[in-house]
């Protein structure tokens, strides 16, 4: 049996994960993933209790109980790199005895569910709607450090990489599909295809003083068409949690307020009051 090296798995002296702080005993199998730390705040503050509030650094956790289901709520931050520290901790703490430092012979299985806020590449996708992502598209190279491919689409990506004249010198794009289990439970959002950028600004076609490598991503993105799927919006972590999760064995989904329409131009008035519109409602639906 593999015994993992105390470099691989660091471990405080009180038994919690390092980067979450957290220990066995203070995560539910449903979990909400969010970017800002302010907004574990604005979903817990629906909760009928709270049992564990913790933060180390960037990563807030609060547990505790909506309409008697036990839930978490786990600030991420920003980016596929602080996606690939949360999923592979989470997983830790239920599949590995810390004790032996070996993998549990029974998994178990968290139902991962990322809220977000994100631009629509669609025209007709209206700011302040939510868009749930049935595939993500990474082109943050993420997955391609890890031997797992199971859960990768090739056909989607090929058609993809072909359409878009994808950059050699640029990680290939990797694609992935939702949990079932999840999109039939969560079925009436907008559903589409979500890309998730390595960065805000050129990797998602921005310009300030630096200019794009690919100055027509935009178009690219929004006129790829595959078996009646399109590309809706663009954001930042969905394509990690999606192949870290599945590969680990859990369930995982994003669902994104759209706060902005890159093609029109638009932004939302209120985009935390849409905000909160998406927590109520994916928190009935859990």
């Amino acid at each position: 049996m593999k015994v993992i090296k105390d470099t691989e798995l660091i471990i405080t002296q009180d038994k919690k994960i390092y980067h979450l702080n957290l220990n066995k005993n203070q995560i539910a199998e449903d979990i909400i993933l969010v970017g800002d730390q302010d907004r574990v705040t604005q979903i817990s503050k629906h909760f009928d209790s709270i049992e564990h509030k913790m933060q180390h650094r960037e990563f807030v956790t609060h547990t505790g109980s909506y309409k008697g289901k036990q839930i978490s709520v786990i600030s991420t931050g920003i980016g596929c790199d602080n996606i690939d520290i949360v999923i592979n901790e989470l997983d830790a703490l239920v599949n590995i005895d810390f004790d032996t430092k070996t993998i549990n012979t029974k998994k178990k299985k968290l139902n991962l569910i990322r809220l977000g806020t994100s631009g629509a590449l669609q025209e007709d996708i209206p700011v302040d709607t939510f868009v749930l992502s049935e595939y993500t598209i990474g082109f943050d190279g993420l997955a391609h450090f890890y031997q797992e491919t199971e859960c990768m689409e090739s056909e989607m990506r090929d058609a993809f990489i072909q359409h878009s004249y994808w950059p050699q010198r640029l990680s290939e794009p990797y694609i992935i599909p939702a949990s079932e289990n999840l999109l039939q439970k969560f079925k009436g959002f907008i559903g589409g295809i979500t890309a998730t950028a390595s960065g805000f600004y050129a990797p998602q076609g921005r310009e300030l003083r630096l200019k794009s490598a690919i100055p027509d991503m935009h178009q690219k993105l929004n006129t790829f068409r595959f078996n009646g799927y399109k590309i809706c919006n663009f954001e930042m972590e969905s394509s990690a949690l999606y192949f870290l999760g599945q590969s680990l064995g859990h369930n995982t989904l994003t669902i994104c307020a759209i706060i902005g329409n890159r093609i029109k131009q638009s932004q939302s008035e209120n985009y935390k009051e849409t905000v909160e519109k998406l927590i109520q409602e994916v928190l009935e639906k859990i």
